[in-house]
């Protein structure tokens, strides 16, 4: 049976505790998506509540990762029961404890911005945008900023990490990028450009277009007739939205 308090599995062969990797990043996942979902909300709608939610939920599940015990945090429950059927792909725990210091650092920060002090401004939405950027990067890429950087301290050295990446490491052929790769992404990403220049033109362009006025009806009537928001927007409280997406001043 698990000790309660502990970071990190002993396993033998091991010579530092370790973590399932798949685990590690199926919960990054599932808490990324709560994340955006509840900045997404914030920043389009305007609502908070989920936001300050958030961040009290996610201050204790990692207050339980680096106080308790990885095995007890909900997220890592979770994400144990999402990958149970995948073999285990063992890490070493040191620098991911120091990573995870990182958000539980960036969770008090929030705490104290937007659930006490109910800032609404520049410097928590940076915060937000740095934790889904290190969630992003550990669940689809499986790269630890965090652990590059207990990576490049001095006197600290990770080990066992995801991939190999601290490890002296010489790309396989097939791994490598190569100038035809760059020149293929280049031109997809000119094309894309091009496209949304003409096929989609801005909202600006779209105004300035002439519009056919039906007779008896002034100019004036037909863009007020135009921009009156539909019933389900007005439901939703999403009137000023929906003249946002509709190019209505």
């Amino acid at each position: 049976m698990s000790k309660i308090f502990g970071f990190g599995e002993t396993m033998p062969g091991y010579e530092v505790p370790v973590l399932n990797e798949r685990e590690v990043r199926a919960a990054a996942g599932i808490l990324f998506v709560l994340a955006f979902t509840t900045f997404a909300n914030a920043w389009f709608m305007g609502n908070f509540r989920p936001t300050k939610i958030f961040v009290i939920a996610f201050l204790i599940d990692f207050t339980i990762r680096l106080f308790v015990n990885p095995r007890y945090a909900p997220s890592m429950i979770a994400a144990r029961f999402a990958v149970r059927g995948q073999a285990p792909e063992w890490v070493g725990a040191p620098q991911k404890r120091f990573a995870w210091a990182i958000g539980w650092v960036l969770a008090i920060a929030m705490l104290w911005l937007i659930v006490i002090n109910n800032v609404i401004g520049p410097v928590n939405m940076l915060v937000c945008a740095t934790c889904l950027v290190l969630m992003f990067f550990e669940s689809a890429f499986g790269i630890c900023v965090g652990c590059k950087i207990y990576n490049a301290l001095p006197g600290r050295r990770a080990q066992l990490c995801a991939g190999g990446s601290c490890e002296v490491f010489v790309p396989h052929p097939t791994q490598k990028v190569g100038a035809g790769g760059t020149a293929i992404v280049t031109a997809y990403l000119a094309v894309m450009a091009l496209v949304g220049s003409q096929a989609f033109p801005a909202a600006e362009a779209l105004a300035a277009r002439p519009t056919m006025t039906p007779p008896g009806a002034t100019e004036a009537s037909t863009e007020t007739d135009r921009c009156k928001p539909p019933a389900f927007a007005v439901a939703m409280g999403h009137e000023e939205k929906w003249k946002l997406h509709n190019n209505c001043k």
